[in-house]
């Protein structure tokens, strides 16, 4: 489905070099109808259909003559400036790509149209956890989904901590956070899919992310149900190789459930004492729940020791999961560079 968008500018050679460039690199997502008057322009969008409309702050839009169903925002000089005789604005002078973003934004937000698929197939989704905090399961979760990047896959990092922050890993650029997501999954008002096309980053190393939300009380306000929706839609509906889950353990039959949704769980240790008695005892009682339910399991387990050595740490015995490997220690490195050091491991080989 292609977005009849169309964009009125008085300034020609702005609409040209806009146009030209969206044809150029979004042909099969955009048709395009250009307009350097008023005049048409109200009969045009009610004919044609157009999902969005752009118009130059030169003009003064008649809103109530814009169809309910099309979005609308006015082109401006600065990105400082959010809104135009209350309506909110976009400025014309940033890269194509998050154009085009704010544009699937706009879109979504007049679309509703969120399916929460569970489709077989898609995307694999990993999912790391542990049964010890400190144990590094962000910085492997992050390194996971930079190493598919290296590997030229479409993957994806979504950390589901409630104080978990992305952006001490990554950087991208673009507009909105995972507060955006949210709303849009509480209120139903948007389609989704487009929604998480318009707000995931691209980091550097190609690993796409969420920035976290304004404040850590977005999350407690999802509700499981809602993230597999989020989940579903990441693996079906995106294009995405990779979904690569960031966690904080939560014992009980919901979060077995929740395991059931992914192709890979990987459980971190740091091959302490304790994080490994923790371990254990975490896979036995999913033994028992699993025994209690219908005794099967859908998915892959594995555990990965990380921050791994030889002097204080050791492995685990008789755990009934396969053991992925070990990633030493890295003294001294901001969370970025951890996560591209750890991205450098072959230990993620056996995930592929």
């Amino acid at each position: 489905m292609k977005i009849r968008l169309a964009i009125l500018e008085d300034d020609r050679s702005y609409l040209n070099r806009i146009t030209t460039v969206f044809n150029t690199k979004y042909m099969d997502k955009l048709e395009i109808y250009s307009f350097t008057s008023e005049q048409g322009i109200y009969h045009t969008l009610a004919a044609s259909r157009i999902d969005v409309l752009l118009a130059s702050d030169a003009f003064e839009i008649d809103i109530q003559k814009v169809p309910p169903r099309c979005g609308f925002a006015y082109l401006v000089y600065s990105a400082d400036i959010e809104s135009v005789r209350g309506e909110p604005a976009l400025c014309k002078f940033q890269k194509a790509e998050l154009i085009y973003k704010q544009i699937l934004n706009i879109f979504a937000e007049k679309t509703v149209a969120i399916t929460g698929s569970n489709q077989e197939g898609g995307a694999r989704v990993i999912l790391f956890t542990g049964a010890a905090g400190g144990v590094g399961c962000t910085s492997v979760a992050v390194g996971c989904a930079m190493y598919f990047a290296g590997k030229g896959k479409r993957a994806v990092y979504l950390n589901l901590e409630t104080i978990g922050n992305a952006d001490s890993f990554f950087r991208g650029e673009g507009q909105g956070n995972f507060s955006d997501i949210i709303y849009a999954v509480k209120s139903r008002k948007a389609n989704l899919s487009l929604k998480l096309e318009s707000l995931v980053k691209q980091d550097t190393s190609g690993a796409f992310f969420f920035s976290a939300p304004n404040t850590a009380l977005d999350m407690l306000e999802l509700k499981p149900e809602e993230i597999r929706q989020i989940i579903a839609e990441l693996r079906s509906s995106c294009g995405y190789d990779y979904v690569i889950l960031d966690i904080s353990m939560q014992f009980g039959r919901e979060m077995s459930a929740f395991f059931q949704n992914c192709s890979s769980v990987v459980f971190i240790s740091d091959g302490s004492v304790t994080a490994n008695d923790k371990t254990a005892r975490m896979l036995r009682a999913m033994e028992i729940l699993e025994e209690q339910g219908d005794g099967r399991r859908m998915y892959d387990m594995g555990i990965l020791y990380n921050r791994f050595s030889s002097r204080t740490s050791g492995k685990m015995k008789d755990t009934g999961i396969r053991e992925i490997g070990g990633i030493k220690r890295f003294e001294e490195c901001s969370p970025r560079q951890l996560g591209v050091k750890i991205s450098e491991q072959d230990v993620f080989r056996g995930l592929e």
